[in-house]
């Protein structure tokens, strides 16, 4: 894995885990009980960006970690990946 391929990977999965980890502890603004006028009572109220966006990225570095030493330790190359297909045979 050379520079580019690690910051597309950590790109990758700083916003996959980013989409897993918005909706956890979310509160609408019905159960908050203020419902702005024009939008849905399931709307979301009181975000905390800064909390979910800290959450991502040490989420998706402690996966990056784990990916990179699997791939720069050799415990998983691209023989082993052109192969797969010798396994279903």
């Amino acid at each position: 894995m050379n520079l580019t391929g690690g910051i597309v990977l950590f790109a990758s999965l700083w916003f996959l885990t980013l989409f897993c980890v918005m909706p956890i502890g979310q509160r609408s603004q019905a159960d908050a009980g203020s419902v702005v006028p024009g939008t849905h009572a399931g709307a979301p109220s009181g975000v905390n960006w800064r909390r979910k966006l800290l959450w991502t990225t040490a989420i998706t570095s402690l996966l990056w970690a784990v990916i990179a030493w699997v791939i720069l330790g050799g415990i998983v190359t691209r023989a082993d990946i052109s192969n797969l297909d010798q396994l279903v045979r």
